[in-house]
């Protein structure tokens, strides 16, 4: 299964992490404990979950951890909506990362359908 962190999903999810910090950094004061550290939540979700399902050293574990990764990646673009639509987030911000967080649920996708087809298909 190699080390996790020679997956590209999870390269580009840890380096999502780091755009998902910049551009919550100036969000209002008031949101610090709540929209702000849930986006940044969600987004340490998915390569740490790559990371656990990967290191438990079953197929049917890493699945369900992926699925969970997939998962924190729509409780992310959610909240992302949710920001733009308080104009937190400007558009191209907006945009930036919604393509980020789906291409990233893509690669989680095509993970999880190869892993449950089997190695053989």
């Amino acid at each position: 299964m190699g080390n996790y962190k020679e997956l590209l999903v999870w390269q580009k999810s840890v380096d999502f992490v780091t755009e998902i910090y910049t551009c919550t950094k100036n969000f209002p004061k008031e949101e610090l404990y709540t929209l702000t550290s849930q986006i940044r939540r969600s987004s340490i979700s998915i390569p740490s979950n790559i990371a656990e399902g990967h290191s438990r050293r079953s197929t049917l574990d890493y699945i369900q951890f992926l699925k969970i990764a997939r998962g924190s990646c729509a409780e992310l673009e959610t909240q992302l909506i949710i920001s733009k639509n308080l104009n937190y987030l400007s558009l191209e911000d907006f945009q930036k990362l919604s393509e980020t967080a789906s291409e990233i649920s893509k690669m989680l996708n095509a993970i999880i359908i190869k892993l449950q087809t089997g190695p053989n298909s």
